[in-house]
């Protein structure tokens, strides 16, 4: 996720992080290539411009020349920018109505069928609600199959009328079911087209004021750019939608329309898409994104997202075997799909302050753990729980029952007895001393 753009403010903002004199003609020079980097990234030209001037405005406003640390005073000013050009505050979504109902639109291929199945996922585990999608893209070949399919996936309901040829007419009675069946989000997944046209606004448009949604939500590949941004100003005028969403953000997107949405619609990315799982969805917040693109990590967000797969009861089982020395590969094995369930895995580590530039260019695989899972697998349950007894030759058979080399199995051996070391550290009291050598990493 916006790997250039990280890399090239990185560099530009690296020569005022270093301890040479910093004037204005290098602060000019600096604020020169992050425009270079954020045109770089399709993000708009007066938008970059703007940006480069409040920035130029509250440096010499707060006195970097004579700050003691003037490189990290330039980046706090580029971070807090960054942060209000993509909306400030994160904003939350409107479910007040009974049923709320949502409308989602954008053009084909933007993800809309895939995100109100996410959408919805994401209502009924985080926010306890009963929602149902509602089936209303009666031209594209399948689009009725594929929303039925999302919704046996996560186990919500999906009203369809086959019948009906009236996106209007079913968007209505979708409504009325969701009153009578009890269901108090309504998510009605609309048709696209391959490029903006009238007949499709007009649709969508007449869909709007006929159910009168609570949230109109307007879905784009962020991979498209600035292109997103001009189709979502064209949407904007005849729908005056409430929030976007950017879908794709995990793959090789350039982020110029994360960046510059907010200020030509000045509507909020309300959410994102992460990846292909129906899990994969965060609310976007405009302060943790601009941490990322600046190398700086989102720590905040990777402790979220691994409290909501803690298990306290399984944490504090844990805790006593490390006490009693009696953590075993069992309980990894146990953590190791906890982790799992937190999302990709790049997306994670991009997550840990540092590790995106130390992973530039790595491809790390979901399946990160597999051959790790097939060592243990091939362990007996003896070994597994005392992993002392892994002698050679039962290592050889080891390799062999998992089709690894020794060398693999001596690696996960030697990980495992830090992973150890490290816990009974954290019990020991030693827990302090690594949350500060994590913000140190900041």
């Amino acid at each position: 996720m916006f790997d250039n753009l990280s890399d090239k403010l990185d560099k530009a903002l690296h020569v005022l992080k270093g301890h040479g004199q910093i004037t204005e003609i290098n602060i000019a020079e600096t604020l020169k290539e992050v425009r270079r980097a954020l045109l770089d990234a399709d993000v708009n030209f007066k938008i970059a411009k703007e940006f480069t001037n409040r920035v130029k405005e509250k440096a010499m406003g707060q006195n970097v020349l004579s700050s003691l640390k003037p490189g990290q005073l330039m980046v706090k000013i580029v971070k807090d920018e960054l942060t209000q050009l993509m909306g400030g505050d994160a904003e939350g979504i409107d479910l007040s109505g009974n049923p709320s109902v949502i409308l989602m639109s954008g053009l084909q291929g933007s993800g809309k069928t895939t995100f109100s199945g996410k959408l919805a996922n994401y209502l009924k585990n985080k926010k306890t609600k009963k929602p149902l999608l509602v089936a209303c893209d009666v031209y594209r070949p399948a689009a009725i199959d594929q929303l039925h399919v999302v919704g046996e996936q996560i186990g919500v309901e999906v009203y369809s009328d086959r019948e009906n040829n009236d996106p209007v007419a079913i968007a209505k009675a979708g409504v009325q079911h969701a009153k009578s069946n009890g269901c108090n989000v309504v998510i009605i997944d609309t048709a696209g087209r391959l490029a903006v046209d009238e007949q499709m606004m007009t649709e969508i448009a007449n869909i709007h004021k006929a159910i009168t949604p609570q949230e109109t939500l307007f879905v784009v590949d962020s991979m498209t750019g600035q292109d997103a941004v001009n189709t979502a100003k064209a949407f904007n005028d005849v729908l005056n939608f409430d929030g976007v969403i950017l879908t794709k953000l995990d793959g090789d997107t350039r982020g110029g329309a994360a960046i510059s949405i907010k200020s030509v619609v000045n509507k909020p990315i309300k959410f994102i898409g992460t990846g292909e799982k129906m899990e994969a969805i965060d609310v976007f917040y405009p302060s943790r994104m601009a941490d990322r693109i600046l190398g700086m990590g989102d720590v905040v967000s990777l402790v979220e997202r691994a409290q909501e797969q803690f298990d306290e009861e399984q944490a504090r089982k844990i805790q006593k075997k490390i006490a009693k020395n009696r953590f075993g590969f069992d309980d990894f094995l146990s953590q190791i799909q906890q982790i799992k369930k937190m999302g990709n895995m790049k997306d994670l580590m991009g997550m840990i302050p540092g590790a995106g530039k130390a992973l530039k260019g790595l491809d790390i695989d979901d399946d990160a753990f597999k051959h790790i899972e097939a060592i243990i697998h091939s362990m007996t349950p003896d070994e597994r729980s005392t992993p002392s007894k892994l002698n050679a030759s039962r290592k050889k058979r080891i390799a062999a029952g998992s089709g690894r080399t020794i060398q693999e199995v001596n690696q996960l051996l030697k990980q495992f007895d830090q992973m150890s070391k490290m816990m009974k550290m954290m019990q020991g009291g030693g827990g302090k001393k690594m949350m500060q050598m994590m913000q140190n990493m900041r």
